[in-house]
């Protein structure tokens, strides 16, 4: 029996142009513009996308878009699950968000972060060394832990300067290498505290549902099915270090054996393949719906 998870990325996948082409655009263009004055191609322009608002209200729109289209081809999720902003995503489509309220969450926590740390700081990806030696170098360094995507790949935050100091000894220590993200803000660590308070405080009155597809928590790296539970981790993602790694190794052993990555993604993938052993993980960025669909019938 298939058990399929769909899977949205965080920032870093987004590209001028994005929303071309999505399936059912014009609903989603009428959405943008009622709760964001915004048409789509105003969200993804070159210089649209180097605001942190416009970027992940794109990503959102992307990922639902696409997911709804698998869904109304007749390939339903067992489970979502999102990496940063890709939890929205993953709540819309687990049912227990709608769609316009959380493109007002996803706009607006784009705006208060970059508010907070407008320039001079990021997230860097550290490929090759474990866990543990990351924490030292951040550590030495001032840096943060914010993503534990896998268990030789593991994103930092911080300053410019402190992500440079903190690159230098990781190559020193061994990494493969050490890649700078396309993030201008340092998400999932302590930094990001008082940006995530002044959301949950603007965004407090709003209720989730209970999800009717199980949503992963990608903080947790467990599922989440209590709706206040669910939204608190939705608002305070953004100050947390995500566990993809150990949300993908919790989703496996509840069963799942098929992992789909939303558009503009692949990196998931990749990431998802080291907890998913034997089990088929797609892009459909890459690969396509109907060659998807394919993998699947050959799989009965």
């Amino acid at each position: 029996m298939r058990k399929i998870l769909f899977s949205f990325p965080g920032q870093g996948s987004q590209y001028s142009g994005m929303l071309d082409g999505i399936a059912n655009r014009d609903f989603y263009e009428d959405l943008c513009v009622r709760t964001l004055n915004k048409s789509l191609d105003e969200l993804t322009t070159e210089d649209a996308l180097q605001h942190n608002a416009n970027v992940q209200a794109a990503l959102l729109i992307c990922g639902v878009s696409w997911a709804n289209d698998f869904i109304q081809k007749g390939l339903k999720p067992s489970f979502t699950a999102g990496l940063s902003i890709g939890a929205f995503p993953a709540a819309v489509i687990a049912g227990a968000l709608p769609m316009q309220t959380a493109l007002k969450m996803v706009y607006r926590r784009g705006t208060l972060m970059q508010e907070a740390y407008p320039t001079g700081y990021g997230l860097t990806a550290v490929v090759g060394l474990t866990l543990g030696t990351v924490e030292q170098i951040c550590t030495d360094t001032g840096c943060f832990i914010a993503n534990y995507n896998a268990e030789d790949q593991i994103v930092i935050a911080g300053s410019d300067e402190n992500m440079s100091h903190a690159s230098a000894a990781a190559l020193k220590a061994g990494a493969v290498k050490c890649v700078r993200i396309k993030i201008t803000v340092p998400s999932h660590c302590e930094l990001l505290n008082g940006a995530a308070n002044a959301l949950a405080e603007e965004f407090s009155k709003v209720e989730l549902s209970r999800p009717r597809i199980t949503y992963i928590s990608c903080s947790t790296g467990r599922a989440i099915f209590d709706p206040a539970k669910l939204k608190e981790d939705l608002l305070f993602n953004m100050c947390r270090r995500t566990q993809w790694h150990e949300a993908m190794v919790s989703v496996f052993q509840r069963g799942c054996n098929v992992a789909i990555e939303m558009p503009p993604g692949e990196t998931l993938t990749g990431l998802t393949k080291k907890a998913f052993l034997e089990s088929l993980c797609v892009s459909a960025q890459t690969m396509g719906v109907e060659e998807i669909f394919d993998q699947l019938e050959f799989m009965q």
